[in-house]
């Protein structure tokens, strides 16, 4: 039975590395029928039989459970840089002051990476949180040019970082730019329902009301708007097409119906009910573009970039017993790793 996270994959044996690392395109589819019905991981036996007709949950892809549970002794290194891209809201690094730690969006990831490749071969890039795409691809292009100095990368982007990459790749063309490769994790390349939603003046919450806070914080506010699934699907993708010259690959994420307090719980609903299977803020659906390399079961929008809450993992492993299933640092070492395995 092939649904929405209801079939587990058999975790494969790792292939060898060169390099030791260290230890630590559908069209949008339209909402079910039954709404709230689908599960990530499990589900009754009527529910899984609705999910097997509906191709939102039949079109997975590779299904990933385990394969990133732990990092392997070895992975092979790219030929060219990485760009690490963040999304929506996003950092590179936070300071709330002298006393206080920095937070990184990318935490532990741009460390392993930097081990495995050196350094030099890792950017890290920072755009205005919440600007358009236009300007957040442009501070990304300007990024990778001053840091890369002249050589070819391959772009890792999480989230809307990926539209910002597509966007710079197609329209900017920076000259001292030159991308091989585009990486998109959980990228909402077809919009996403849960902004419609926010922006629907006729819903309980009016994301309108919040722009004076955004602006008086000195952020933008262009990006909600073209977040949502009309701007993407009939002015986004059709005036930005992929470019021959880079390579494309794709990631996408689902897991099953959030706790009761979790801040995803609203959002998972309502993407559950319009798109299908989701991380909690994109779907997959949304999430496929070029080649994809399958779903990541059991894993959110903010385990992608190691936000998972250790004290919960702590917990159901001393209490029920229960593996963490899904390390972001092992899931981004493998990228660099077919990366390699790809001559990049």
């Amino acid at each position: 039975m092939n649904s929405a996270c209801l079939t587990r994959c058999r975790p494969r044996a790792p292939s060898p590395g060169l390099i030791r690392a260290p230890t630590a395109s559908p069209r949008l589819l339209r909402p079910l029928a039954s709404p709230g019905s689908s599960r990530c991981i499990s589900a009754s036996p009527s529910q899984s039989k609705h999910h097997d007709d509906d191709p939102r949950f039949r079109d997975l892809g590779k299904q990933i459970s385990d394969e990133y549970a732990v990092v392997r002794e070895h992975y092979e290194t790219p030929k060219n840089p990485i760009v690490l891209a963040h999304g929506l809201m996003g950092f590179a690094e936070l300071r709330l002051g002298a006393y206080v730690p920095p937070i990184h969006y990318w935490r532990g990831i741009s460390d392993s990476l930097s081990t495995l490749s050196g350094p030099s071969n890792i950017i890290t890039t920072s755009v205005p949180p919440s600007g358009s795409i236009e300007e957040r691809a442009a501070k990304l292009g300007a990024d990778i040019a001053a840091k890369a100095g002249g050589r070819a990368v391959n772009i890792v982007a999480h989230s809307m970082g990926g539209l910002d990459a597509r966007y710079m790749i197609s329209h900017l063309k920076p000259a001292n730019v030159k991308v091989m490769s585009l990486v998109t994790v959980a990228t909402p390349h077809r919009g996403s329902a849960f902004a419609d939603f926010l922006l629907d003046e006729r819903g309980p919450i009016k994301l309108a009301n919040l722009y004076g806070l955004i602006e008086r914080a000195g952020l933008g506010t262009q990006a909600f708007g073209q977040l949502t699934q009309k701007y993407m699907e009939e002015e986004f993708n059709p005036r930005t097409p992929d470019n021959d010259e880079v390579r494309y690959f794709s990631y996408g994420a689902c897991t099953d119906r959030p706790p009761l307090l979790s801040p995803f719980r609203q959002s998972h609903r309502i993407l559950e009910e319009a798109e299908g299977a989701n991380d909690g803020l994109v779907s997959v659906a949304s999430s496929r573009w070029g080649k994809y390399q399958g779903t990541l079961l059991d894993v959110s929008h903010l385990d992608l970039i190691n936000w998972s809450n250790r004290l919960k993992w702590t917990l159901r492993k001393v209490w029920m017993g229960q593996a963490r299933t899904f390390n972001a640092v092992a899931f981004y070492l493998d990228i660099a790793d077919m990366l390699a395995k790809e001559g990049l």
